[in-house]
């Protein structure tokens, strides 16, 4: 059987006067967190209807390989500094697609 990557979506709501100050944060940091061993892809989405509601989006080869970049030096510093910009505490879900059309 394939082994599946695992998906991991970030809820985030900012502060209406901390946005920018994340978006220019996560453009700082962005490829580094995306050439951390074990991360396959990663997407910054914005929700529709507000958008002081953002979204990572990040595959890993697996829950190890998450693990070490959760518990490594740049995850560390971007989380310290980017919690201090929410109006309201993160949401995280680790996932795998059950099924691609």
């Amino acid at each position: 059987m394939e082994e599946k990557l695992l998906q991991r979506v970030v809820k985030m709501q900012f502060r209406a006067d901390a946005v920018d100050l994340f978006l220019q944060h996560f453009n700082e940091v962005a490829g580094e967190i995306r050439h951390f061993p074990g991360c396959e892809g990663l997407h910054l989405l914005q929700d529709t209807d507000n958008s002081n509601i953002l979204f990572t989006y990040s595959q890993w080869q697996d829950a190890v390989a998450l693990e070490h970049y959760r518990n490594s030096d740049l995850f560390r510093t971007t989380w310290k500094y980017v919690r201090t910009l929410f109006d309201v505490r993160a949401e995280a879900w680790s996932v795998h697609i059950v099924k691609q059309l």
